[in-house]
């Protein structure tokens, strides 16, 4: 008897079979084998199967080696350039850009200026010696001018060229094929293809080790080689990797007999020892690494590869043909998408560097790349879905473009969904199961998000008529994320210094209240010459000027920085605000709570602790707040689980939370991002929306509202939040300057009629609310309906002391 599922919980729990014990193993019935290793897959992956949406460009299809399977190769032939030129090149790479692509494949032939005159003649004209120089500079190019991240498979190189290469590409790879001598020898497929030698084969995968470098490698099944020499190939690959730890793949590639080779007529393998190999292979490298099976090699055949334990369906083009393989053509995306489904999966876009080294990018990719790759990355380090971005203008009208069922919810996130729903406090594990989510488990987050929104809430969607009033852009702090304060490092940013006077607040705030508003939202930059008498005359500004008014301002930050200043408890100072008539507080300067975070985004900034304390200490003093969250930059999903846990158990303790909003982080002109210092290009759509979906769950029942924010999302973003646990839209903001600095294109102002459009289309009821939830007085609603345009605002200059309340004129400076 041939134990496997023994030997399935032997590689799961980290044992390294050894080659006798795969001999036992690989003799047992392959059905049995096929379900082991599906069973070890779905540990490492669960229901994901990823692609990399990709260009193919054959830099040059001429190589010194003389594989007698080949037809991608060939002698120079007249009229026929040797290599693509530079245009050819960047005209592939931008219909694959255009095609919402994100890998340049380049493969091209071994060193063909070792064995041609007209290729170095070619070189040479070029300006280069080796193929390899004018590769480096085809990836640079591609690169820098459609933003695709080039992946290299040029075949045996030394550890300095694939360091020459890695400074413009995400990733390289070399099929080692088989490590068996025997397919060298005269009459066999390897014979006068020196750089198919198994040992310089295998020294390269240990360069690229070396020069740690995400490397893709595999196996070609039906040259001639035994079973046995597959398992001692995968043995070979295994070493290197346990060594180097740079393998992020194994392709399990099957041999396609093609007319005008020599092997024209020789047997292509079976479906079944296909199967067998790519289930022996799972079980010789576990549960983590990626396994690949090419999709259009096996036409018909993609559910039993699955079955059989891949995880990846390797690079797929809509815009380029596989000039390896011209005779078979890649399958549709959405083809392969169904097909995927149909075997239980989700098909999920990739990057060319895997999810562990974009988690780990400061080692494994040079920083020039870096930035590329961060930009096309989510949270878990796959690639967006789509080219929406925070902030932006582009149409969407789906997440989740699939037209077809969504394989059944795996236990751990069928349980974190009904623990959601049934109100129950979510652990970290359970969070970031919700927040993985892609395809159609993400649509069914989203419907049991919005069941508990329509119990909570029914189908009114609530918002404010507010005006923001940043009162300085004048900030002692260098938040990484913000593009809107200004300090001596951020003078190149959007705006001018500015600090604006007393009367021009009251001014705002007169004119606010005549359009409607009942609520104004104060928060500036933190500037180093303001007292807590600057934030107390601020609130006694607003109420003089619109004694009704709602003062709904300063974050943790600034109260921290407020009752330093005089010298006062936080509790002290807050006491204070509140009697000179302040209402409420935004959550804001929270970003992520947890200082594993803050560390990198704001490490002078209130720690994740004080921003509890001052946050509660208003909760114990009778002052609501909202709670916020800013995602999308340099946290992972495990970070996002904590925050939540933490504002939900700060929730139980104070009951003062009024709403939870997340803010998609806006990278345009982010400085963490413009410096390419490990930022993302914010949430991918998925996210964005998912993580209304997720607050919903997490903090089911204990905060009632979950609010989406339109100045990131845009109306077609709100709409997707709206129908997945949301049902607030915030403010009309009147002066929205925040966002816009960081360059979102959504506008400053989305005005009652705008708002109540949005509603209404999603068949729901709009009610406009006061700060705390209330309905808004008659006349102030009418007046929101019937506000005249904006006057222009007035920005004064900011001069060397604070106008109002300066610490240095308070010291006698």
């Amino acid at each position: 008897m041939h134990d496997v599922a023994s030997f399935a919980r032997r590689v799961a729990a980290g044992e390294r079979l050894d080659a006798a014990a795969l001999a036992t193993l690989g003799e047992a019935p392959l059905a049995a084998l096929m379900a082991g290793a599906a069973r070890l897959r779905d540990n490492g992956f669960g229901p994901v199967v990823t692609v990399s949406r990709k260009v193919f460009i054959p830099l040059t299809k001429l190589c010194r080696n003389v594989c007698h399977y080949c037809t991608f190769a060939h002698p120079p032939r007249p009229g026929e350039p040797i290599f693509l030129s530079r245009e050819e090149v960047l005209e592939i790479a931008r219909a694959g850009a255009a095609a919402g692509c994100d890998e340049a494949l380049f493969t091209l032939g071994d060193k063909p200026e070792m064995r041609y005159r007209a290729a170095r003649e070619a070189l040479a004209a070029l300006g280069h010696e080796t193929t390899v120089a004018y590769l480096a500079e085809m990836a640079a190019a591609v690169l820098a001018e459609t933003g695709l991240l080039p992946h290299i498979n040029a075949g045996v190189m030394s550890e300095d060229e694939i360091a020459a290469l890695r400074r413009v590409s995400a990733s390289q790879g070399i099929m080692v094929e088989a490590t068996t001598d025997r397919l060298m020898q005269r009459g066999m497929p390897h014979f006068g293809s020196p750089d198919k030698a198994p040992a310089v084969r295998l020294a390269t995968i240990a360069a690229a080790g070396r020069a740690k470098v995400p490397f893709t490698s595999g196996i070609l099944i039906g040259l001639g080689e035994t079973r046995q020499e597959r398992i001692d190939a995968f043995l070979k690959l295994r070493d290197l990797h346990e060594e180097h730890g740079h393998i992020q793949e194994i392709i399990v590639q099957n041999f396609r007999a093609k007319a005008g080779t020599k092997m024209a007529n020789a047997p292509e393998p079976a479906l079944e020892d296909h199967l067998w190999t790519i289930a022996m292979a799972r079980f010789v490298f576990g549960p983590a690494m990626s396994i690949q099976a090419p999709p259009n090699l096996r036409d018909g055949d993609l559910l039993p590869l699955v079955e059989a334990g891949i995880n990846d369906w390797g690079g797929v083009s809509p815009v380029t043909p596989d000039h390896v393989n011209p005779e078979a053509p890649w399958p549709a995306l959405a083809r392969l998408a169904a097909e995927t489904a149909a075997a239980g999966k989700i098909l999920t876009p990739r990057l060319t560097a895997y999810p562990a080294y974009v988690a780990d990018a400061e080692t494994w990719i040079d920083p020039d790349v870096r930035r590329v790759v961060l930009s096309r990355s989510d949270g878990a380090g796959l690639a967006h879905e789509g080219a929406w971005r925070v902030g932006r203008s582009e149409s969407v009208v789906t997440i989740t473009p699939q037209g077809f069922a969504a394989p059944a919810l795996g236990s751990a996130l069928a349980a974190a969904i009904d623990a959601g729903v049934a109100g129950r406090p979510l652990e970290e594990s359970a969070i970031v199961a919700l927040l993985c989510a892609r395809g159609g488990h993400a649509d069914a987050v989203g419907a049991a998000a919005d069941a508990v929104r329509r119990e909570r809430n029914g189908d009114t969607v609530s918002y404010v008529v507010t005006r923001n009033i940043n009162y300085t852009n004048v900030c002692g702090y260098g938040c990484q994320f913000c593009a809107f304060s200004k300090g001596k490092a951020a003078e190149h940013l959007r705006g001018r210094p500015y600090d604006l006077t007393l009367e021009e607040i009251e001014r705002r705030v007169v004119e606010a209240h005549e359009r409607g508003a009942t609520e104004v939202c104060m928060q500036g930059g933190i500037h180093p010459d303001y007292t807590g008498e600057t934030y107390l005359e601020i609130v006694r500004t607003v109420k003089r000027a619109v004694p009704e008014m709602h003062v709904h301002a300063f974050s943790p930050l600034e109260v921290t920085q407020g009752a330093r200043t005089l010298g006062l408890s936080v509790a002290e100072f807050l006491s204070e605000l509140k009697a000179a008539g302040l209402g409420t507080l935004p959550g804001t300067a929270a970003e992520i709570l947890d200082d594993e975070v803050r560390r990198r985004l704001c490490a002078t900034k209130v720690s994740t602790d004080e921003w509890l304390d001052v946050v509660g200490t208003a909760h114990r003093l009778g002052l609501r707040t909202t709670a916020t969250i800013m995602f999308g930059h340099v946290e992972a999903y495990h970070h996002v689980a904590r925050h939540l846990m933490r504002v939900r158990a700060l929730q139980d303790r104070t009951g003062g939370f009024t709403e939870f909003v997340p803010l998609p982080f806006v990278h345009m002109e982010a400085p963490i991002y413009l410096k390419g210092a490990g930022a993302r290009q914010g949430p991918s759509l998925r996210e964005a929306v998912l993580i209304h979906a997720v607050s919903r769950l997490a903090l089911n029942p204990v905060i009632a509202n979950i609010q989406v924010s339109w100045v990131k999302m845009g109306e077609a973003g709100i709409a997707a939040a709206l129908e997945a646990g949301a049902n607030d839209l915030g403010g009309t903001l009147m002066n929205e300057s925040i966002s816009r600095a960081a360059g979102t294109e959504h506008g400053q102002e989305m005005p009652p009629e705008r708002m109540e459009a949005a509603i209404r289309r999603l068949g729901r009821t709009a009610r406009q609310r006061t700060t705390l939830y209330g309905d808004a007085p008659a006349v102030q609603q009418r007046r929101a309906f019937q506000a005249p345009p904006l006057s222009d605002v007035v920005n004064t200059a900011a001069a060397k002391l604070a106008r109002v309340g300066s610490a240095r004129r308070r010291a006698g400076a």
